[in-house]
């Protein structure tokens, strides 16, 4: 088994940089089995495609704009994954949607690709979180680590 969880996002825009604060944080809170790889996208493009090859599972965890309040938790999953990359909901998006296409039509994309997202407070220039936002960051903490569990890894809180 192959799960990637990939953290996205510009950590120069405030909430942004969600995804990849979300990354940090699992690496530092969870011990991981060794089939799952954490992968700080930053603004990713096709230099991830090989690593995105042939997973079980791909867990991207971003910020994304889903009409919801701001510093709302969003879980897309099955058919409301395509609509993500569609509509372009994050800023980014563009450059990782390239890569899930081009694995796509080699036969390589993951089985399964889930989004773990909070809609942004604020995308203006700023390394810190908002601070809506980084109040809820352990609840999309804790969404990722359920996704985590739910495609069969053993993840454990650090004491």
């Amino acid at each position: 088994m192959r799960i990637v969880v990939l953290g996205v996002g510009n950590i120069l825009l405030t909430d942004e940089g969600v995804g990849v604060r979300v990354v940090e944080a699992l690496g530092e809170r969870y011990r991981l089995p060794p089939e799952v790889e954490l992968i700080d996208g930053g603004t990713c493009g096709m230099e991830f495609l090989e690593q995105l090859e042939n997973l079980d599972a791909l867990i991207v965890v971003d910020c994304v704009r889903c009409h919801q309040p701001p510093a709302t938790p969003v879980l897309l999953t099955g058919d409301q994954v395509p609509v993500f990359f569609k509509t372009k909901l994050s800023p980014h998006q563009v450059g990782l949607c390239d890569v899930l296409a081009s694995l796509e039509l080699t036969g390589r994309a993951p089985r399964e690709t889930v989004i773990v997202g909070m809609q942004p407070v604020s995308m203006d220039l700023g390394m810190e979180l908002s601070p809506e936002v980084a109040a809820r960051l352990p609840e999309l903490l804790a969404m990722t680590v359920a996704e985590l569990r739910r495609c069969g890894a053993t993840v454990e809180e650090l004491a």
